[in-house]
């Protein structure tokens, strides 16, 4: 069980016109939006000081070997064992960093904050970590920065002074716009859609999809946002809320979005078994091997996703700077070995890049 729910339940509001019935409940947090404009026009980004933590009192650990545990939101898919290698290509090429991945096998908060308090306790020098709930994680990791532990997220937040630096995917509402305009082209701008996300206090799903209702609201008033489930990544029961929705909505459901690696493929599975293929649009994140059949079949015409083991790299990347003290706050951007030269956004976040779209043309040439 969850240990600490959001405090609110209520649908984001969305604008006069839209077609989506108030009473929805769209799966997203309840903090502001900020829709990119519908034709495209570049948001100028506002300047934001540092906001996240620091370890008290921590060694100096300048060039020296450090001990780095990752603790992703669970291990044993696709998407967090690509992450995974990237933290371990990372520390090889610094040559200073013993590095391990250890999780849960479900995506419990629970687990996750046990395991990192057995870390704290048994003594390590660096976490990384991929938030299940970015409330409830707090505490352990505020706990960590307490002991002079170096902290960086990846993929999923915490609270910002719970950790250093957090390494961003994307934007969120780069992220939302993106998934809303594919959907579109797809289903037509007055279509009807449902969402398959993990959790609804995921945070960096949560915050995408707040962000998707904004946007849809304001560049497609016309589409039905019919339901959004939880399928807590897993994939049978990803594949059986998908075929929960396409059975209950019939002809009216025009499209599902994947909010996750595990999500998009099982609802493509789903729409192939029901003999949906053409008739529901498959749009989401995902890695590429298990969208490969559906990509290649013609289910599903593309999927998006940033370069999970790029963004495990980046990570411990940051965490080593961190601990040398050559990624301070104030600093606009990063170097992040091979990646290059990475842009900081909203005060403590590592902008990873633009993602990859995986298309019939070019899947075969990505593993993973």
């Amino acid at each position: 069980m969850r240990r600490y729910m959001i405090t609110s339940l209520l649908a984001l509001a969305l604008s006069a016109g839209t077609s989506q019935a108030a009473s929805t409940w769209t799966g997203g947090d309840d903090l502001p939006t900020n829709p990119l404009a519908c034709d495209g026009t570049p948001a100028a980004a506002a300047p934001v000081t540092y906001d996240g933590g620091s370890p008290a009192k921590a060694p100096d650990r300048n060039g020296k070997q450090i001990k780095v545990v990752d603790v992703p939101k669970l291990v044993g898919i696709g998407y967090f064992n690509s992450t995974s290698k990237g933290v371990m290509e990372a520390a090889k090429d610094l040559g200073n960093v013993s590095a391990k991945t250890d999780g849960s096998t479900k995506a419990n908060i629970d687990d996750q904050i046990t395991l990192i308090d057995n870390y704290i306790t048994s003594g390590v020098d660096g976490i990384l970590f991929s938030a299940n709930d970015p409330v409830a994680i707090a505490p352990v990791l505020k706990k960590a920065l307490a002991a002079g532990i170096n902290v960086v997220g990846y993929d999923a937040d915490a609270q910002a002074d719970a950790r250093q630096w957090f390494v961003n995917p994307a934007t969120p509402n780069g992220v939302a716009k993106s998934l809303i305009d594919t959907l579109a082209k797809e289903i037509g701008p007055d279509g009807s859609f449902a969402i398959v996300t993990s959790t609804f206090t995921t945070p960096n799903q949560a915050r995408w999809i707040s962000e998707m209702s904004a946007y849809q609201a304001k560049c497609y008033p016309k589409m039905t946002w019919l339901e959004t489930v939880e399928a807590q990544e897993d994939n049978i029961l990803s594949f059986n809320q998908a075929n929960t929705l396409i059975n209950k909505y019939g002809s009216d459901m025009k499209g599902i979005i994947g909010m996750t690696s595990v999500a998009t493929p099982a609802a493509a599975d789903a729409v192939t078994q029901a003999g949906q293929c053409g008739k529901i649009s498959v749009v989401g994140l995902a890695t590429p091997n298990p969208m490969k059949p559906y990509i290649k079949a013609g289910c599903v015409k593309s999927a998006v996703l940033w370069s999970t083991t790029d963004l495990g790299y980046a990570a411990m990347e940051a965490l080593r700077a961190s601990a040398d003290g050559t990624l301070k706050p104030g600093d606009k951007t990063f170097k992040a070995g091979r990646l290059g030269e990475l842009q900081i956004i909203n005060g403590s976040q590592i902008l990873l890049g633009s993602p990859a779209v995986f298309t019939k043309d070019n899947v075969d040439k990505y593993d993973f």
